[in-house]
């Protein structure tokens, strides 16, 4: 499949972007990285793997290079940015069909912005860039965003508030300014898969999953405050889903990544500042 070429239209940065519409953004080159064999792949998974690595926060290039092969139906990519050859930032993401095939749930992976490019509305663009993909996995699999009425989200892996951790909050208040919310870990208990190697975790005795707070943008519904069980379920279900397509099933079959205790598809949750 060929790369589609990056667009920026202003109208995809999240309500609390859109002050970056006028950043010039011409002296950066975005590159999407859709094959390990890319001759980019190890320059952007190595930027990843730096930052995330150490906290078992980034999978494994075997497992990527799964994740690839699932196109169509499963889009996953990494947008790299340089300038002038230097690395400036780095993203990735999966976009999938979800819902019955009304709603294209876009899970945003990683987003690695340069410390001297912080600050500069780049990041807001990052934040924004996954809705194309997303309407290339409608195209993909015959389906228009504009004509089925079909629903857009994108979907970040959080971690938990911490005072003790001001990065981590610089982070979680990025998203709160640009409009995202939060579903409401006191009703979610929401828990990452491991991401070490089979090896590691059998030597670990198990699996480990993490615990993570859910962070979501729903394209057009930005304004509304809660979110139904059924729509929360379909959330972590497609995300598991994702996973699964790498993972082993026992490590998928963990008990904390159960949704039986998730609240029934008729309640509805609170979506909450994800500094809350």
């Amino acid at each position: 499949m060929l790369k589609p070429q990056i667009v920026f239209p202003a109208a995809d940065l999240a309500p609390g972007d859109r002050r970056f519409a006028s950043v010039d953004l011409r002296a950066l080159q975005f590159d999407r990285v859709r094959s390990t064999a890319d001759p980019l792949f190890e320059e952007a998974y190595g930027h990843l793997w730096l930052e995330f690595g150490k906290k078992n926060e980034m999978e494994s290039r075997q497992t990527l290079q799964r994740r690839f092969q699932l196109a169509p139906q499963i889009i996953y990519e990494m947008i790299y940015v340089r300038r002038e050859d230097e690395f400036v930032a780095v993203r990735d993401h999966t976009a999938v069909l979800a819902g019955g095939g009304n709603h294209v749930v876009v899970h945003l992976s990683h987003n690695l912005v340069h410390p001297r490019l912080r600050r500069t509305g780049l990041a807001g663009w990052l934040r924004a860039l996954p809705l194309g993909t997303a309407r290339e996995c409608l195209a993909a699999n015959g389906m228009k965003n504009g004509h089925s009425g079909a629903r857009i989200t994108l979907l970040a892996e959080m971690e938990h508030t911490s005072d003790d951790d001001p990065l981590r909050m610089i982070r979680l208040r990025a998203y709160e300014r640009a409009g995202f919310r939060k579903i409401d870990p006191s009703r979610v208990a929401y828990h990452q898969p491991d991401f070490r190697t089979p090896a590691e975790i059998d030597a670990a005795g198990g699996a480990a999953p993490l615990p993570f707070q859910l962070i979501v943008r729903r394209v057009g519904r930005e304004h509304e405050r809660v979110i139904s069980g059924a729509e929360t379920r379909m959330l972590v279900e497609t995300l598991y889903n994702i996973y699964g397509a790498q993972f082993r099933r026992e490590d998928m079959s963990h008990p904390l990544l159960s949704l039986e205790e998730y609240p029934a598809e008729d309640s509805t949750i609170a979506l909450v500042l994800p500094t809350q």
